[in-house]
């Protein structure tokens, strides 16, 4: 039986279309991205969590010499959620990046273990968070949660 997977997503052409907490997030995250340590990569990625009680919890990528022992920015501002026993909930996440691994016209995506560490926390807290990804030319794509980016999700029923 042959099935398949349709999911939609929004394709913003710039930051101006994003409503006001999405633009605190994705400005979080940028700045978030100033304190990452990527001397190997080159690439630095910056996450920003805004909670439901609007506070905001940052990550950025922190490589290693000992590959892979770094971690993504996506799971440093989740498991710094996590690690401080925020109970608030998570109502979204945007994510940014600079660096030559994202050529012009590319779709910039959180890794597979991100996407994974991302549907662990939307099941903690049982509801959904935005995704919100900010291109290298600047336009931004806007998901409902991480179903769309991970479809069957480790230990999916």
């Amino acid at each position: 039986m042959k099935k398949e997977f349709k999911f939609s997503y929004h394709h913003l052409a710039s930051v101006k279309e994003l409503n006001e907490d999405q633009k605190k997030t994705l400005e979080a995250a940028e700045q978030a991205t100033l304190n990452a340590y990527a001397p190997y990569s080159k690439f630095k990625v910056g996450a920003a969590l805004l909670l439901n009680d609007d506070t905001i919890v940052i990550g950025s990528n922190q490589e290693n010499k000992a590959y892979p022992t770094g971690l993504c920015a996506e799971r440093v501002a989740l498991f710094s959620y996590g690690a401080q026993q925020n109970k608030q909930g998570i109502k979204m996440i945007a994510i940014t990046c600079e660096g030559d691994l994202l050529k012009e016209g590319d779709v910039f995506s959180p890794c597979g273990g991100c996407r994974q560490a991302m549907a662990e926390f939307t099941e903690m807290q049982e509801q959904a968070f935005e995704i919100i990804l900010k291109n290298g030319d600047g336009s931004i794509l806007v998901f409902e949660g991480v179903h769309q980016l991970l479809p069957f999700i480790f230990g999916s029923k």
